[in-house]
């Protein structure tokens, strides 16, 4: 009986065993698929960009006749693209509306999240429902705005929009990561004989990095990104890459250039991925701060 007992129990060990396998198993199924959806176009674009024009519609899954053509063709001058004054524009225009939304929301945030006032939700939600906002509604008032200012084809026409867009994810983000530090900080610096800006300057804003960071490479992607409005507020001088791919072309007019564009393509994206995985902590901790643990 004994023997027949522990055979019971060790088919029970092994069967639960196999169950609490199951679980992360799953788990590392859905990530390998999410990699895999997120992670294939750009694997694609790269494999396109390294193959010669002439066998840009290949479908072999690796890569190909190599070659580094496709990012000459992007980078030259000679069939009236300006690839590298495009890729300036658009760090002009993405480091311009990121220091501009990030001093802004930071400020904003904090009166949000650590001054009681009247009406502060209302503020928080009419915040959440302008990022909402669809933005081809804007297109036209803008473009007679500007044109009426004379802004259109400057930066200002560009970078001014684009903090409209990545404010309210600005202030969003620190909002709740101030209001889940301890007032504890705050009033033991204010005790001490601080004011209110030197206590948010000295005290909580160095807290706030991790959180700053996160939003400040989040806006700074979301307006390079940026399409719509660029294509219609930019000139030749101050178009953007997002722009300045969708207007390629090659040495024949009639043909799109689709090794050239993943090139730059692939230029302008490589640099992004690299910046995240180099601080991604930084970039994870900025988005799961604000649990202080008692």
């Amino acid at each position: 009986m004994a023997h027949r007992a522990d055979g019971v129990r060790g088919r029970e060990g092994a069967g639960g065993r196999r169950r609490s396998r199951w679980p992360a198993v799953r788990g590392y199924l859905g990530v390998a698929a999410i990699l895999v959806w997120g992670l294939a176009p750009f694997y694609w674009m790269v494999i396109t960009a390294l193959r010669a024009p002439a066998h840009t519609f290949d479908i072999t899954p690796w890569p190909t006749h190599p070659t580094l053509e496709n990012f000459r063709n992007a980078l030259s001058t000679e069939n009236g693209n300006n690839f590298g004054r495009a890729l300036t524009n658009s760090l002009i225009i993405g480091a311009g509306t990121t220091a501009a939304a990030v001093l802004l929301g930071v400020f904003a945030a904090y009166a949000l999240a650590r001054i009681d006032f009247r009406g502060r939700y209302l503020v928080v939600g009419l915040i959440l429902g302008a990022s909402m906002f669809p933005v081809v509604a804007l297109v036209t008032p803008l473009f007679q705005l500007f044109t009426e200012l004379d802004w259109i084809g400057h930066y200002q026409a560009l970078i001014i929009p684009n903090i409209s867009f990545v404010l309210p994810l600005t202030v969003y983000t620190l909002t709740s990561f101030f209001g889940e530090l301890p007032w504890e900080l705050e009033e033991a610096a204010r005790i001490d004989g601080a004011s209110r800006a030197q206590a948010f300057r000295l005290v909580l804003l160095p807290l706030a990095a991790p959180a700053l960071f996160t939003t400040a490479i989040l806006g700074f992607i979301a307006a390079v990104n940026e399409y719509l409005l660029a294509n219609l507020l930019s000139s030749d001088k101050t178009e953007p890459v997002t722009v300045a791919i969708s207007r390629f072309t090659g040495n024949d007019p009639h043909v799109v250039p689709y090794a050239a564009i993943m090139a730059a393509g692939t230029i302008v994206t490589v640099p992004l991925v690299i910046m995240v995985l180099l601080f991604q902590r930084r970039i994870i901790s900025g988005l799961t701060a604000g649990g202080v643990k008692s």
